[in-house]
């Protein structure tokens, strides 16, 4: 089994930065892909960002691209997300997911479906 618990949520002014963290235990995988899920009130989940821990390779949703940066410690299993510029519409719960079902060293950008492994959340809220 395998548990993610996220940290580092609060609220922020437009144009702010937050780092969110995720600590990875149980059965972690020495290459997996993981990666950062958010759900807006009354919206769908979506993808924010996602990296293959083995060899480091990230993928973003557009929306954040050039302004989010994904990154995984895996001396400490710990995944992080450094978020810069923030808007008012980044204001969702993010949360940390992973699977070892489905790599994503290809580049591969996962939905949300692809995961199998999910954190409780962390509540980002951004005002403007």
């Amino acid at each position: 089994q395998v548990q993610l618990v996220e940290s580092g949520g609060d609220s922020v002014q437009a144009g702010g930065s937050l780092r969110l963290s995720c600590a990875a235990s149980g059965s972690t995988y020495s290459s997996w892909c993981m990666g950062w899920v958010r759900q807006a009130p009354g919206k769908e989940r979506e993808g924010v960002a996602a990296i293959s821990t083995g060899g480091g390779r990230t993928s973003y949703a557009d929306s954040v691209e050039g302004r989010f940066t994904i990154s995984y410690d895996n001396a400490k299993n710990t995944l992080h997300l450094e978020m810069n510029s923030l808007k008012p519409e980044d204001t969702a719960l993010y949360y940390c997911a992973a699977t070892k079902f489905r790599p994503c060293s290809d580049g591969y950008f996962p939905a949300p479906s692809d995961y199998s492994f999910w954190g409780q959340g962390t509540q980002v809220t951004v005002s403007s």
